[in-house]
């Protein structure tokens, strides 16, 4: 689920929508049965979220072949971004998101540290 979440907010951020994109990956939705739950920061967030729900909706149901999946969106305003402070927690979390970073980083002979 979690992989169709990913590729779902990455087509949107392809496609220019970065707002819905970073709305989607702010925190990893957590899956109960069919029940998809999601925490964002503020109302306006969770509105802009409501917006692309029936298209997330879709893609997910189809991709992941079950029609009863359902989203319920929580606002929290305790939640803070997930904000990587240094060079390796950035690299971390791109790697759990394309573990093909790196042969990208290897293949360039690049350093985490420079």
């Amino acid at each position: 689920m979690l992989l169709q979440w990913t590729k779902y907010a990455k087509k949107l951020g392809d496609k220019g929508f970065k707002i819905m994109e970073s709305l989607l990956l702010i925190n990893d939705p957590v899956l109960t049965g069919t029940s998809i739950t999601i925490e964002l920061p503020n109302e306006g967030s969770k509105l802009d979220f409501e917006k692309e729900l029936n298209g997330l909706l879709g893609h997910l149901r189809g991709h992941l072949h079950n029609h009863n999946i359902t989203i319920e969106v929580i606002v929290n305003e305790a939640v803070t971004n997930r904000k990587s402070f240094n060079d390796q927690d950035r690299y971390n979390r791109l790697h759990e998101i394309n573990p093909n970073i790196e042969l990208l980083r290897t293949t360039f002979g690049l350093d985490l540290n420079a």
